[in-house]
């Protein structure tokens, strides 16, 4: 089994945390985007820009993933088709979103579009923080054992 990485990079704030626990596990990474961003030069990181359009990179994401890849990212949707898959997917903030939990958050984001679209104002994410950093690298470090372990 080949554990992956794919991170939906356009607004990921944890790219540096990822290229370090990459490198430590030696795993496959695929940044995906629709412009250009600098990466490391390391065989084992691979930028893949899609076409700027919407959803080509949750798209291309959805289709190369697997469950032997963690898929990184903030959009619930994408979340949501990886989860179905198999993957193990992370918000950048550390937290997991899975079966039990994806249905909420799809729920949650339709509920504030709707709000949005109404009129109202809804505010935007809280501030990502240094515990919320270090809330992603111990979740990132334990998704990698877990798949280690699998069968």
């Amino acid at each position: 089994m080949t554990i992956e990485i794919l991170v939906d990079a356009d607004a990921c704030p944890v790219k540096n945390e990822i290229y370090k626990v990459a490198a430590r596990y030696c795993l496959k990474t695929f940044i995906v985007s629709n412009s250009f961003i600098n990466v490391p030069h390391d065989a084992l990181i691979e930028l893949i820009i899609v076409a700027n359009t919407f959803d080509s990179a949750d798209d291309w994401i959805a289709e190369y993933c697997s469950s032997h890849s963690i898929v990184i990212t903030t959009d619930v949707p994408l979340a949501h088709r990886a989860v179905k898959i198999g993957s193990t997917v992370l918000a950048p903030n550390g937290k997991k979103l899975n079966e039990n939990s994806i249905g909420m958050q799809l729920a949650t984001r339709d509920l504030m579009d709707n709000l949005r679209v109404g009129g109202q104002m809804t505010g935007g994410p809280k501030p990502f923080s240094a515990r919320d950093r270090s809330n992603f690298l111990q979740s990132l470090d334990q998704a990698i054992i877990d798949l280690k372990r699998r069968p």
